[in-house]
């Protein structure tokens, strides 16, 4: 069975869409099985894996709105080599018209569950809003993985975001944990970002994964010739970084499986 994967922060421009595509491209360059989820209006993460978000058949939209089934809206992102279920600026509907739907939380669960056997990992790419898209997808997520930048009101956000994920394992998902903590747009020279770091470590110790994202104009230039970075410039420091963190990811699950069945 997939596992699947929110990268969620509330706090916009810190890397979400980023690295949900390049930790989606990375992880089928190892030979894993891969669904991309865009989750977010602005769609993207669709734009970014090369799919027209203008030119949609079908979107998420019509799966949430229970208007279709998956194998009409899933396409294959030919450029990342992964499957994606694309988005666009209707979500925006599905969003309000969940918030009176019964069963809204669970919506995004009751698609992924019958197609979960197909993939290795579904890594879901969320709003940069506490909303009910985004509690749709910690509702359906195993794990969470939050991008963060290394700046003074991130611990804020992050705190924020902690309590959301302690409600949302209380009332509707108790399997629902922190994968990781990822530090994103790192530059070691600047004092505020080594403060931060260490204050990470402080409060969450290895949940904070050892890979840093550094700035880099090859991760930046990517998404507008519709590729991840590690098909637009494999040898950057960007592309580089996306790997080793798809390598950790990895590390830590497969030693959770040695650990629960030892």
């Amino acid at each position: 069975m997939g596992k699947v994967l929110a990268i969620a922060n509330q706090k916009g421009g810190v890397g979400k869409t980023t690295t949900s595509v390049n930790l989606a491209a990375s992880l089928r360059v190892t030979r894993k099985k891969v669904l991309l989820i865009d989750l977010d209006p602005q769609g993207n993460a669709t734009m970014g894996s090369g799919i027209d978000k203008n030119h949609l058949d079908e979107s998420i939209y019509e799966l949430l709105s229970q208007e279709t089934n998956f194998d009409a809206v899933v396409v294959r992102a030919e450029a990342a080599e992964y499957d994606l279920l694309p988005s666009n600026g209707d979500l925006v509907a599905a969003e309000i018209e969940l918030m009176s739907a019964e069963n809204r939380e669970f919506r995004l669960r009751h698609i992924i569950e019958p197609i979960k056997h197909r993939y290795d990992y579904i890594v879901i790419d969320c709003p940069p809003s506490l909303n009910m898209l985004t509690i749709n997808a910690l509702v359906a997520a195993d794990g969470v993985v939050i991008p963060m930048q290394c700046e003074y009101y991130a611990l804020e956000g992050l705190s924020a975001l902690m309590e959301t994920i302690g409600a949302i394992r209380d009332r509707f998902n108790p399997t629902l944990k922190i994968e990781g903590i990822l530090r994103t747009m790192y530059d070691p020279r600047n004092k505020l970002t080594i403060e931060v770091n260490g204050q990470l470590f402080n409060y969450f110790g290895d949940t904070v994964y050892r890979t840093v994202v550094p700035r880099n104009v090859r991760l930046a230039e990517a998404p507008s010739f519709g590729k991840p970075v590690i098909k637009y410039d494999k040898q950057s420091r960007g592309a580089i970084a996306y790997l080793a963190l798809a390598g950790e990811l990895l590390r830590r699950n497969d030693e959770a499986a040695a650990n629960a069945s030892g």
